[in-house]
């Protein structure tokens, strides 16, 4: 069994570092990282926040000590319920990322499990994600379907 934990406010600086390992691989990513000085208060503040919308999990790297082989984020939202949802919450993956030395051994899909209890224990009864093409299988092993996404973004 892999060992997942929350992550907490100490873990903050590897957290970013994974992010950055998966924006790095997605197609047309910026690379730079002047971002991370900005958004690591943010990101300990929200980790220091246990029962906030936000929780990422993670896995402790095998042989490295302080480093983080695994992260998986996300977080609960409230929309207006619907048939198909009538108490309106959503849970939201983001921020899935394996260090490159630790991948194929499970610890996404392990984070993934945790992530996805704790999106049960809060009430979400449906979860979105973006996916790769890479890791669809794994996200249709664990009961994931595509959708027809519409999607529309206007940057503020």
């Amino acid at each position: 069994m892999t060992p997942v934990r929350r992550a907490t406010p100490e873990d903050a600086e590897e957290v970013l570092r994974l992010r950055q390992v998966m924006i790095d691989s997605l197609a047309r990513s910026d690379p730079s990282t002047a971002w991370h000085a900005e958004s690591l208060p943010v990101l300990r503040e929200r980790l220091a926040a246990p029962d906030g919308g936000f929780a990422a999990f993670v896995v402790d790297h095998p042989r490295r000590a302080g480093a983080l082989a695994a992260l998986v984020a996300g977080t609960i939202e409230y929309r207006i319920g619907g048939a198909h949802n009538p108490r309106g919450t959503d849970g939201y993956v983001f921020s899935v990322a394996t260090d490159p030395d630790a991948r194929r051994r499970g610890y996404a899909r392990a984070c993934m499990d945790a992530l996805l209890e704790w999106f049960r224990e809060r009430g979400a009864v449906r979860v979105r994600l973006t996916a790769s093409p890479e890791a669809e299988p794994m996200y249709r092993s664990l009961g994931f379907v595509p959708k027809p996404d519409p999607l529309l973004e206007l940057r503020l």
